[in-house]
C-alpha cells in the first residue's frame, strides 16, 4: 500500500529555451534539478516542448529532430536512477507513428509515464492540429504516491465541446490531487488577467490547487513572458512568479485532510505599456543572442522611432553592442542631427554620421537618361531613403551587426514606412507599437527602467524628439498632417480595422470621419504586400500582421461604409438532423 505523504515540493522551472538547441536545453534541465535536489524538491515542473523549444513549427517533423529529442529525454530519465526528484519535461514523442505533444515523467532512472496534449491550438500563431496528433484525455500521473494531473496548456483553455475535451474533468474524476500545468503561452497585453481567469475557472470546477508554469523567451516573432502562478483550492493566489525573467522557484505543499495547499513568493507583475516595453526589450535580446549577431546597428534619423528603438536595443543588448549611423540629407533639419548626437550620447552608443547628398546625387545621375521625359515625383524624394537602407545593408554586411527596422505599426499599416531601413532588415522591435504608444513608451522609459535592462537610467531620450509634433516618415519635408490624419484619429481607426475587423459603417458610427475612414481602409489593403516584406517583429497584441493576419495581397473586396445587409432565413431551406446524418453517411 502506497504511503499517504503529507507534504509535497514542486520546483517550477520556469526557464528560457533556445529553439533547436536540445542540448543546450537539456542542460538547462540539469541545473534546474541540481537547485530541485538542493531544495529537497519531489518533482521539478517544465514549460510546454521545454527540451525542443516552443513553437517548433515544422522542425518538429522532421525525424532526426525526433530522434535527437528523445535521446535528451532517455538520458535525462537514466540520471533519475540516483533517487533525486522525479520531472516532468515537456518533449515531442512518437507513438505507434503517431507524433504528439508530449509530457513526459522521468523517475526511478525510467520514463516513468507519458502524457499527451489533448485540445490542439489552431487559431492565431498555432497550427498544432497539423502537427500533432490529438491524445486522450487521461488521468493523473503518481510521484512520491501524490496524483498529479498534468493537462498541456490548451486543455485547460476550453470546456468540453465537440472539438475540446474537458480534461480538468477528467482529471478530477480519476482522482488527481493537484494539477500541474506546463505552457507555452506567448505575451499579450492583459494576458494575466485572462490566463488568471482561465485557471480560475479550472480550480472552481475541479476544487483541485493548480500552477500554472509558462516559459520565458523571446521566440521569433513571440515572447513569452514567464508570469507563472499557483492557485489553492480556495481560489487564493498560492504564488506568482516574475515576469520576462528566468526563475527557479520550489513551492512546498502540505495537505489537511485531502486538500493541498502552498504558499510561496508573490512577484509584482508589470501591466500596460511596462509590459509592452519589457516584451520589446526581451523578443529584441532573444533575437539577437539566439541567432548569433555580434550586435545591433541602427539607423538614429532625430525622431521618436529610431529613438525608441536605441532605447529598447540599449536596454536587451547593452551599449557596447548598439551601433548607430545618422544619414543626414539636404532636407534633414538641424534639429533632428542635434537631437540624434544627444540620443546616441545619453546611451552612451557608438554613433557615426555619414551625409548621403553624394550617393544620392549619384542615383539621381544614373537615371537621369531613364526619367528624362518624366516629371519629379515622390520617386526622387524616395531615393534618399533607398539610400539610406542601401548604406546600412552595406554596414551590417561588413560588420556582422544585425540592423534593427524601426518602423511603427501605425505607418507600416498604412505603407508609410520606407525611412531609415523601417521595412528592411533584421527584426522589429516595435512592429507591432502604434504611434500614440510609441510617444508613450518613450516618455515611460525617460522615468522608468524595467528590470534587468542593461541601458543607463534616467532620461535616456531627449526631451525634444517626445514633444515635437511629428515629421513624415515618407517625406522629410512636409507635415504628417499634410498626407495622414492625426495619429490619435489614425490610430483610433486601425485598431478598429485591425484588432477589431469592425464594419467601415461602425467605425463612422463611432464618430470618425466617413472620408478618412474610406481612405484609411483603402490605404490599409493596397498595403498587403509591403508588409510582407517587412522585417519579423515583437508581438504585442493579440492580433496584428504576424501570421494570424492573412489577407490576399490581390483581392477586389471593399468594404463601402454603407449599413450591412440582414440575412434572409426564409430563403433557407433546412433538412432534419436525421436526414443530414443519413446522406453524409
Amino acid at each position: 500500500m502506497t504511503e499517504r505523504l503529507d507534504a509535497f515540493a514542486v520546483t517550477l522551472a520556469q526557464l528560457n529555451p533556445t529553439m533547436g538547441d536540445i542540448e543546450g536545453n537539456a542542460a538547462k534541465v540539469r541545473t534546474a534539478r541540481a537547485q530541485a535536489i538542493a531544495d529537497g524538491a519531489d518533482l521539478v515542473l517544465f514549460p510546454e516542448l521545454f527540451i525542443a523549444g516552443y513553437p517548433p513549427e515544422d522542425l518538429v517533423q522532421k525525424p532526426a529532430f525526433q530522434a535527437a529529442c528523445r535521446a535528451a529525454i532517455e538520458s535525462l530519465a537514466r540520471e533519475t536512477a540516483d533517487g533525486g526528484p522525479a520531472m516532468l519535461v515537456g518533449t515531442p514523442w512518437v507513438d505507434d507513428g503517431k507524433l504528439y505533444n508530449a509530457c513526459a515523467l522521468l523517475d526511478g532512472g525510467r520514463i516513468a509515464s507519458l502524457r499527451f496534449k489533448c485540445n490542439l491550438p489552431n487559431y492565431g500563431v498555432f497550427d498544432e492540429k497539423r502537427l500533432f496528433a490529438r491524445g486522450p484525455a487521461a488521468g493523473p500521473v503518481t510521484v512520491r504516491g501524490v496524483r498529479i494531473g498534468v493537462p498541456i496548456c490548451e486543455d485547460i483553455w476550453l470546456e468540453q465541446s465537440d472539438d475540446y475535451e474537458n480534461v480538468i474533468e477528467t482529471l478530477a474524476e480519476t482522482g488527481a490531487e493537484i494539477i500541474l500545468v506546463p505552457n507555452g503561452s506567448p505575451y499579450a497585453r492583459d494576458k494575466n488577467d485572462a490566463r488568471l481567469s482561465v485557471a480560475v475557472a479550472r480550480v472552481t470546477e475541479s476544487g483541485l490547487p493548480l500552477v500554472y508554469l509558462n516559459q520565458v523567451c523571446g521566440q521569433d516573432e513571440l515572447v513569452f513572458d514567464g508570469a507563472s502562478f499557483a492557485l489553492n483550492g480556495d481560489l487564493s493566489l498560492a504564488a506568482q512568479l516574475p515576469a520576462f525573467a528566468e526563475n527557479v522557484t520550489t513551492l512546498r505543499f502540505t495537505r489537511n485532510g485531502d486538500d493541498w495547499r502552498c504558499a510561496g513568493p508573490v512577484a509584482q507583475l508589470p501591466e500596460g505599456d511596462y509590459a509592452d516595453y519589457a516584451a520589446c526589450v526581451l523578443g529584441l535580446r532573444d533575437y539577437v543572442a539566439k541567432n548569433g549577431f555580434p550586435g545591433v546597428l541602427l539607423g538614429i534619423s532625430g525622431g521618436i522611432d529610431s529613438a525608441l528603438c536605441a532605447a529598447i536595443a540599449v536596454d536587451a543588448l547593452g551599449a557596447d553592442q548598439v551601433h548607430g549611423v545618422m544619414l543626414p540629407y539636404r532636407y534633414t533639419a538641424a534639429h533632428s542631427i542635434a537631437d540624434a548626437g544627444e540620443l546616441a550620447g545619453r546611451l552612451r552608443i557608438r554613433y557615426e554620421v555619414l551625409p548621403i547628398m553624394e550617393a544620392v546625387t549619384g542615383f539621381e545621375t544614373i537615371l537621369s537618361g531613364v526619367f528624362k521625359n518624366l516629371p519629379p515625383d515622390i520617386t526622387e524624394e524616395n531615393l534618399q531613403a533607398r539610400t539610406r537602407g542601401t548604406l546600412l545593408m552595406a554596414i551590417s554586411n561588413k560588420t556582422g551587426l544585425m540592423l534593427v527596422t524601426t518602423g511603427n505599426k501605425s505607418e507600416m499599416s498604412v505603407g508609410y514606412a520606407t525611412l531609415y531601413g523601417d521595412m528592411n532588415g533584421g527584426f522589429n522591435p516595435i512592429k507591432d507599437i502604434y504611434k500614440t504608444q510609441v510617444f508613450r513608451l518613450a516618455a515611460l522609459r525617460n522615468a522608468w527602467k524595467p528590470d534587468g535592462a542593461r541601458g543607463p537610467t534616467g532620461a535616456v531620450i531627449p526631451p525634444d524628439i517626445i514633444t515635437r509634433p511629428p515629421t513624415a516618415e515618407l517625406r522629410e519635408n512636409q507635415s504628417d498632417q499634410d498626407s495622414l490624419p492625426p495619429y490619435e484619429v489614425l490610430d483610433g481607426i486601425l485598431q478598429r480595422l485591425i484588432e477589431g475587423e469592425e464594419p467601415l459603417d461602425r467605425i463612422i458610427a463611432a464618430g470618425f470621419d466617413r472620408e478618412t475612414v474610406a481612405r484609411i481602409d483603402h490605404l490599409l489593403n493596397v498595403a498587403e504586400y509591403k508588409r510582407r516584406q517587412a522585417a519579423p517583429g515583437v508581438k504585442v497584441t493579440a492580433r496584428n500582421f504576424g501570421r494570424d493576419r492573412r489577407y490576399p495581397i490581390t483581392n477586389r473586396f471593399r468594404d463601402k461604409g454603407e449599413q450591412l445587409p440582414a440575412a434572409d432565413e426564409t430563403l433557407v431551406s433546412r433538412g432534419s438532423r436525421a436526414s443530414i446524418d443519413a446522406f453524409e453517411g
